[in-house]
């Protein structure tokens, strides 16, 4: 089954926006992540020392199937931050060939942000921009599979 979330980012006030909605819709953070712990990637610069306290990754669950995810950006892609157009939509698929026919689909003639991969989180997992400027977050958790 497929099911979509909204994937909020934040230029370093991710943890207090989440502290806040924790408080509005209850219930507790499924998983909270900070930069720091992100292994070295190949290719990729270290983490700043200003961005490792900030949140990688949050997900709140807020009723039902409904869930609340999002993170901060780090100092590479500030510059690109726009607050009021800070989300994704993201997919949660149930195959990986399902996450490749909606990742392929939703970036024909638009932009490939990160290439479909997996990834170290334990996710088969890409980020697209669609021809209409939409972010799409397309994840299969493959430990499931």
């Amino acid at each position: 089954m497929t099911t979509i979330s909204t994937y909020l980012r934040f230029n370093g006030n991710c943890e207090s926006a989440f502290l806040f909605y924790k408080k509005v819709f209850g219930g507790d953070f499924q998983h909270l992540g900070r930069f720091s712990e992100m292994p070295p990637q190949e290719g990729m610069p270290p983490i700043p020392d200003a961005d490792k306290d900030k949140v990688m990754h949050v997900t709140l669950p807020i009723g039902g199937d409904a869930v609340l995810m999002g993170s901060d950006t780090m100092a590479p892609y500030n510059a690109d931050f726009n607050a009021g157009n800070n989300f994704s939509i993201s997919i949660h698929s149930d195959s990986k060939e399902e996450a490749e026919r909606l990742f392929t689909a939703l970036s024909d003639q638009g932009k490939i942000i990160m290439p479909m991969n997996q990834t170290f989180w334990g996710s088969y997992f890409g980020m697209c921009t669609d021809q209409y400027a939409i972010s799409w977050m397309i994840n299969v958790d493959v430990n499931t599979l």
